[in-house]
């Protein structure tokens, strides 16, 4: 027999079947991908470092949906809203998935390139390097937070039916119209850039400088 014109095996097939399981059951085994390719589990190792490198796999095919070109827009505000819209749309289609990738370390290079950019354009804004981190972090909470309650029931709140929550009642009557997660998201993104707008537009304390 001739040589098969693709390979049977590759990490794109490998992160493609992985994601697949994870969106239909929240995880995925080694056995159960090689089962799904048709291979024996050992031969799938030769592709991957294991688990953590699957997760790496899933991390990287969910990230390819994400536009990282808008962080090349400016002002840069601009940018980190448009890329935080980007960020949570790719990960809302795979909810099931982000559990996995928020208990495992970032180490793809393809996503540790998109943070190195994200430092760049928060660095150029003015953002102190101390608060850069917390900063990407928190836009991380956020927009993987939201994306997961994009899954969630419209209706979380159900007030009690004897009456003894009429304040909660009342709160959700309340609520304009609009999605329930995305108003929230619109609130949440527009608290974080005030904020961040703040940090890049503080003065740093010069030597002699004291406070009160």
């Amino acid at each position: 027999m001739g040589r098969p014109s693709k390979a049977l095996l590759d990490r794109e097939r490998i992160g493609a079947t992985a994601l697949a399981l994870v969106d239909a059951q929240g995880d995925f085994s080694v056995p159960q991908i090689a089962q799904r390719l048709g291979v024996q589990t050992a031969s799938v190792y030769h592709h991957v470092q294991g688990r953590a490198g699957i997760i790496e796999l899933l991390r990287v095919r969910i990230a390819e949906a994400v536009d990282a070109s808008t962080l090349d827009l400016r002002p840069w505000d601009r940018a980190v809203e448009a890329f935080a819209r980007s960020y949570r749309a790719a990960f809302a289609a795979h909810p099931r998935a982000i559990p996995l990738l928020t208990m495992s370390q970032v180490a793809a290079p393809e996503a540790l390139a998109v943070y190195e950019r994200a430092v760049g354009l928060l660095i150029e804004a003015g953002v102190p390097e101390e608060t850069v981190m917390p900063v990407i972090t928190a836009l991380d909470n956020l927009v993987l937070g939201s994306a997961l309650d994009l899954a969630a029931p419209e209706a979380m709140w159900q007030p009690a039916s004897d009456g003894s929550t009429p304040l909660l009642a009342r709160a959700l009557a309340a609520v304009s119209s609009g999605r329930r997660t995305d108003v929230a998201f619109e609130l949440a993104l527009t608290a974080l850039l005030t904020h961040v707008r703040e940090l890049a537009a503080a003065e740093p304390e010069g030597p002699g400088t004291t406070g009160g």
